[in-house]
């Protein structure tokens, strides 16, 4: 995904996107590049600069959680960016694996999810690969080509920007929740096959990609629009899976009494049990 190292990538970006000006000091003259200095990070960070630089360039691989704070402080990163740096200097022998064979949901997962009739719900995998879906959240999505991967469906397929009333904001939401799981493992087969795919055909992902923007998904509502319900507003929560730490549960659900909640009720189904897609997440469930 980058010919330099995950650390320095994330760096780089994060400086470039300041302005000598949001970090107090005075710009002088034109500049080549946007953003900080190298020098100018490793000055408001109290680290010398020949320091800095071997953290970008990948030279120096165990900074002390102090100067890693001082930087984030520097590069102005809200707490999960912060933590998105630490976890980028672990040593790879501490990184979690999560190939292809940790994406299987659980049977009792699978059985819990069919017996919501009235709340979609899903399981994604670090890379927004949908690993499993109940038949009211299949529904839900039935106007994609496929519901496989939320970011490929997004970024890839004419249909969401129709299904996604606030597309921007979703596009960015699934290029900030895939960096924060690259963050965790930044060998993740699954990650890089998508961010290549990705990269190549949506110009949005290949501008958005390198900003090395981080977050978790939140629990904010969200506005859809299926073809043939209309409008939804919904709300929803997302969960660790217990016992598989790189996946995660989303579950929306609609308020009582509400055009949602009936739309909700319209999409139901007679329960055929729960859809489980492929082995392989980049194929159609």
């Amino acid at each position: 995904m980058s010919h330099g190292t995950p650390l320095g990538d994330f760096l780089r970006a994060r400086r470039g996107a300041l302005a000598p000006g949001d970090v107090g000091l005075p710009a002088h003259g034109r500049r080549r590049v946007p953003g900080l200095r190298r020098e100018e990070v490793a000055l408001l960070s109290g680290v010398s600069s020949d320091y800095y630089i071997r953290l970008e360039q990948g030279r120096e691989s165990s900074p002390s959680p102090q100067v890693l704070d001082a930087i984030a402080r520097t590069l102005r990163l809200d707490a999960e960016a912060c933590d998105h740096l630490h976890r980028l200097c672990l040593a790879p022998v501490r990184r979690p694996r999560h190939g292809r064979a940790h994406q299987e949901v659980s049977p009792q997962l699978v059985r819990l999810m069919d017996g919501w009739h009235r709340s979609p719900a899903f399981v994604l995998g670090p890379a927004l690969d949908v690993l499993a879906a109940n038949s009211l959240a299949v529904a839900l999505h039935s106007g994609f080509d496929a519901f496989d991967n939320l970011a490929r469906m997004v970024f890839l397929d004419p249909a969401g920007r129709d299904f996604y009333q606030e597309w921007e904001r979703a596009a960015h939401a699934c290029v900030a929740e895939i960096r924060a799981a690259y963050g965790h493992d930044p060998e993740s087969v699954p990650i890089a096959e998508v961010v290549a795919e990705l990269t190549a055909g949506s110009e949005e992902f290949a501008v958005l990609w390198p900003r090395h923007q981080v977050r978790s998904k939140s629990q904010e509502g969200k506005h859809l629009k299926h073809p043939a319900v209309g409008d939804l507003h919904i709300q929803f929560s997302a969960f660790t899976v217990n016992g598989a730490p790189h996946q995660q549960l989303i579950v929306y659900q609609a308020e009582p009494a509400t055009a949602t909640a009936e739309a909700f009720t319209a999409l139901s189904a007679p329960a055929d049990g729960p859809v489980v897609p492929s082995a392989d997440p980049g194929s159609a469930p």
